[in-house]
C-alpha cells in the first residue's frame, strides 16, 4: 500500500472499530454513561475508602457498591413497587364507588372562595347523572390506569438500568486508577497540553451537576418528609423517595406536596392542608433556589432551558437514568464549549 494512504486507512479502521463497538454497547450505553457519572462524583469518597481499608480496591469498590444498592436501587425498588401495587387497586376503588353511587364531592371544595359553589354545584350534578359520570370515567379512568402502570413500568426498567450502572460502577472503582492512566496517555497524544484542562472540566462540570441534581433531591425529600411528618400524612417514607424523584424534574415536587395538602383538605383537615401548601411553596420547593446553585457551584451551572431539555431528552433518549445523564451532558458539552470560547478569546488577544 502507498504509504500517503496509510493514515487514512488507519483512520478508517479506527473509526470502523469505535462503531463496532458503540453498537455492542448500545443496548448498555445509558447504564455505563450513569455508572461513569456516579464514580467520577463519588471518587473522593473511593479514595478516602480506599485508603482506610489499606488499599484494598476489591473490597473498597464492593463497598460503594453495595452503598449505592441501598442508597439508589432499594428506594427505586420500593416506589416502583408500590405503583404496581395500588393502581390497579384505586382504579377498582373508583369504579366501584361509581357503579354504587357514593362518590361524592369532597366538603372542603364548597367553601373555595369564588369557584367553590360553582364546582361543588357542577360535581355534585355530574356525579347524580349516571349517564354523564360513566361517559367522564370511560374518558378518564382508564387513561389515568395506564399512566401509572406505564410509570411503574418506567421505573421498573430505571431498577434494571441502575442496578446495571451499580454492577459496573463496581469495575470502574476496582479499576479506576489504571483506566484514568491509559485514558491520559491517549488523550496525550490527541490534545497535547489541553489534556489536563480538558479533564478537569469535565470531571468537575460532572460532579457540579450530580452534587447539583442528587443534592437537592435529597434535601428536598428530607425536607418534605419533616413537612409530611408534622401535617400527620400517611407513608411519609414512599411519599419522600417520590419526592426524591421528582424532585429531579422541574416543578416536580409540587405534585407530591400538592398532593397531600389536597389529601389533608379532602380529610377536612383544612388548617393542616393550608399548612401544607405553605410548607410546599415555601421550603420544599424553595431548597431548589438556595441548595442546588451551593452545590453545583463548582460545576457548570445550566440554564433552566437547558436543564428541561436534558431531563426530557435523557429520559427519551436513555429512560429513566436518563433524568442524570441528559442534563450532565449538556453541562459537560457547556463546559468544553465556554472553556473553547476562552482560550480561543484568550489567543485572540494575545
Amino acid at each position: 500500500m502507498d504509504p500517503r494512504f496509510q493514515p487514512y486507512t488507519r483512520l478508517a479502521a479506527t473509526i470502523l472499530l469505535v462503531i463496532g463497538c458503540l453498537f455492542v454497547l448500545r443496548p448498555f450505553l445509558a447504564a455505563i454513561l450513569f455508572a461513569a457519572a456516579i464514580t467520577i462524583s463519588s471518587w473522593p469518597l473511593y479514595l478516602m475508602l480506599l485508603r482506610r481499608l489499606r488499599r484494598r480496591r476489591t473490597l473498597a469498590a464492593a463497598v460503594m457498591s453495595c452503598s449505592l444498592t441501598l442508597l439508589i436501587i432499594l428506594p427505586l425498588a420500593l416506589v416502583t413497587y408500590n405503583i404496581a401495587d395500588n393502581a390497579s387497586g384505586f382504579y377498582e376503588q373508583i369504579r366501584a364507588g361509581i357503579d354504587a353511587g357514593t362518590i361524592a364531592p369532597p366538603a372542603w371544595l364548597k367553601g373555595l372562595p369564588l369557584v367553590g359553589e360553582a364546582a361543588d354545584a357542577y360535581l355534585r350534578q355530574l356525579l347524580g347523572s349516571r349517564e354523564e359520570l360513566m361517559a367522564l370515567a370511560k374518558r378518564m379512568l382508564e387513561p389515568a390506569r395506564t399512566f401509572l402502570l406505564g410509570g411503574g413500568l418506567v421505573l421498573g426498567s430505571g431498577v434494571a438500568q441502575v442496578s446495571l450502572a451499580v454492577f459496573v460502577s463496581f469495575f470502574l472503582y476496582r479499576d479506576g486508577e489504571s483506566m484514568v492512566a491509559t485514558l491520559a496517555r491517549g488523550l496525550d497524544q490527541l490534545l497535547g497540553e489541553r489534556r489536563a484542562e480538558l479533564v478537569d472540566t469535565v470531571s468537575r462540570t460532572v460532579r457540579g451537576v450530580m452534587y447539583g441534581l442528587l443534592g437537592t433531591a435529597l434535601a428536598q425529600a428530607a425536607v418534605a418528609a419533616l413537612g409530611f411528618v408534622i401535617a400527620g400524612v400517611p407513608a411519609v417514607a414512599l411519599l419522600s423517595v417520590a419526592t426524591f424523584l421528582f424532585s429531579l424534574i422541574p416543578v416536580g415536587p409540587p405534585l407530591i406536596w400538592g398532593g397531600a395538602a389536597i389529601w389533608l383538605f379532602n380529610e377536612g383537615r383544612t388548617g393542616w392542608g393550608i399548612f401544607m401548601l405553605v410548607w410546599g411553596m415555601f421550603l420544599i420547593s424553595g431548597v431548589d433556589n438556595v441548595v442546588k446553585p451551593m452545590l453545583i457551584s463548582r460545576g457548570s451551572s445550566l440554564p433552566f432551558i437547558l436543564v428541561l431539555l436534558g431531563v426530557m431528552g435523557g429520559v427519551l433518549a436513555f429512560g429513566f437514568v436518563g433524568l442524570f445523564i441528559g442534563p450532565t451532558l449538556l453541562a459537560v458539552a457547556l463546559g468544553l464549549l465556554r472553556d473553547w470560547a476562552g482560550a480561543q478569546g484568550g489567543a485572540g488577544a494575545g
